[in-house]
């Protein structure tokens, strides 16, 4: 990866130097954020932080006004909109049910196809998810911070609609970013308006969603189940109930794989490099005061 972004950085346009001479930092290492604080000891003249993922929350400390923040918001979006939908398909084909057996078993399912969706995230993933949606001709809602229509989306309402739009919704993704504002979105409450056979999607951030009501929930069949791409703790530890309902299906948070996802950032880190250089407008930039 890191010959991958010193290489991104130099088609940009741009000279590597040692970190107290930068003026701009990409950083590369999501893992050790605790470093970051050593690493920009004394560099005087930078301006400018190149975050490698959409997800800020570690670095989320870190964050001041004097420094320009841009992150890698939109850029695995395809990706993970893809998962979204191998995950949509599997849950309406009871994919986690059969996968569980040791027999031949009963048939079970429904059709993705004209299914109620509520995308909650306006973002990156929900632009790129619509359109895959679209030839299902479900209805799709989108929920976001303002109610600016979203191309693609059948309706696009603000945060305070909601709770009217759970007990209408087959189909609940969560695409959205993770600041205190919707920690635990998703709880007991809120559990309870959807409809006994919805299902949770999760590609979002584990703690958008309150672990121990939703296990609650599953258990007691107030939903139909949840898909979780991303655990709250994460890893999800051995032996945790979520593992062993079956009304749940895990992936590992692989809606973007490392592989994946050096793909699709080294193009951008390059343009940013390229507009940052030129003194243009950076791609993604970071809301300080919103946190992401």
């Amino acid at each position: 990866m890191y010959e991958a972004m010193r290489s991104a950085v130099e088609r940009g346009g741009a000279n590597l130097v040692d970190p107290a001479n930068a003026e701009g930092l990409v950083w590369a290492d999501p893992a050790r954020p605790d470093l970051f604080p050593s690493v920009i000891d004394g560099a005087d003249d930078l301006s400018w932080v190149q975050l490698p993922y959409a997800g800020i929350e570690p670095f989320a400390q870190h964050l001041d006004d004097h420094l320009t923040w841009t992150c890698g918001k939109g850029v695995y979006a395809p990706a993970v909109a893809e998962t979204v939908m191998a995950l949509l398909l599997a849950v309406c084909k009871n994919l986690h049910g059969y996968s569980r057996t040791d027999t031949w078993s009963e048939p079970a399912g429904r059709q993705l196809a004209h299914s109620r969706v509520t995308v909650l995230g306006g973002g990156g993933i929900a632009t790129s998810l619509l359109p895959l949606l679209a030839p299902f001709g479900c209805k799709t809602t989108v929920v976001r911070r303002t109610d600016v229509p979203l191309p693609g989306a059948d309706r696009t309402v603000t945060v305070d609609l909601l709770d009217g739009l759970l007990p209408q919704t087959d189909l609940l993704v969560l695409a959205l970013a993770l600041t205190p504002q919707t920690s635990g979105i998703i709880d007991s409450r809120r559990m309870k308006l959807l409809p006994d056979d919805a299902w949770i999607v999760n590609v979002a951030r584990g703690g958008h969603v309150v672990t121990n009501d939703l296990i609650s929930a599953l258990t007691e069949q107030v939903i139909g189940g949840a898909a979780l791409d991303v655990t709250d703790p994460e890893p999800l530890p051995d032996g945790h109930p979520l593992w062993t309902l079956p009304n749940c299906l895990i992936t590992p948070h692989i809606g973007n794989t490392p592989e994946m996802g050096l793909a699709l950032l080294t193009p951008f880190v390059e343009e940013n490099v390229r507009r940052f250089v030129e003194h243009r407008d950076l791609l993604a930039p970071v809301d300080v005061a919103l946190g992401y």
